[in-house]
């Protein structure tokens, strides 16, 4: 019950999470699923995550315990490379997995979780990875410069066919924000509020974040406007003549 997406770009990086962990008929949830760390001018890494919320809640935890007590020791706030932070990333979840993974197991509960971490670290370009639920991990590309991860294949359509590495920025958060809305509309399990981030390439800080939710005028509007156009451009579409 999630979906999470984020932008690797050549003008900067776009991450935007849903907020809602259930969708029962009498019980509605909502948490975060954006996780920063950010040290202004040093780096920018965000986190977006899906799945066992136990599971994710407790790898971001160590992660960030190993910040506050092993000052020496490789954590995500003075490892060198975005590389170095994906491992630690990975290395978190298989812990919580050795650890819990029995329990989970012995009470047939699913623990799957997924992860999306990217940004950048002062001395190297922006980069951006995908974690699968074994602790391993893929690179964007410019061939491929997004990652999704939850409910992913209402939103893909419509960033295939807008995004590749030279989008711009406005662009691009006006697509994923397309992309929540085509999702929403299919699967109940994906809701209010959007959380998103935008970080500039080189800035090293986050540019523009905002949580998304009901009232905001400008998510409406995409509602509305897509919606409306779509079917416009649907009746504009010839009959068949063979039909």
């Amino acid at each position: 019950m999630t979906y999470c997406v984020a932008m690797q770009l050549d003008a900067g990086m776009i991450f935007a999470s849903d907020s809602r962990t259930n969708a029962g008929v009498d019980n509605i949830a909502k948490h975060s699923k954006m996780h920063q760390f950010v040290t202004p001018g040093e780096r920018v890494i965000i986190i977006l995550t899906s799945g066992n919320l136990s599971v994710t809640q407790n790898s971001i935890s160590l992660l960030e315990q190993q910040a506050r007590s092993n000052g020496d020791e490789p954590n995500i706030y003075n490892c060198t490379s975005m590389f170095d932070a994906a491992t630690l990333l990975g290395e978190s979840l298989r812990e919580v997995k050795r650890r819990d993974g029995p329990t989970f197991m012995a009470h047939n509960i699913d623990a799957n979780a997924g992860f999306i971490i990217g940004g950048q670290i002062k001395g190297e370009r922006p980069r951006l990875f995908m974690l699968y639920n074994e602790g391993n991990f893929i690179e964007s590309s410019p061939v491929t410069p997004y990652f999704q991860i939850g409910e992913v294949k209402y939103g893909k359509p419509i960033i295939d066919r807008v995004i590749n590495s030279h989008t711009a920025l406005s662009d691009a958060a006006k697509c994923t924000l397309v992309s929540f809305d085509s999702t929403m509309r299919s699967n109940l399990s994906v809701g209010l509020p959007i959380d998103m981030a935008i970080m500039e390439t080189d800035a090293l800080a986050i540019k523009s974040q905002r949580r998304i939710d009901e009232s905001d005028d400008y998510f409406r509007m995409i509602h509305s406007t897509w919606g409306n156009g779509l079917r416009e451009l649907f009746r504009q579409l010839p009959d068949p003549d063979w039909v």
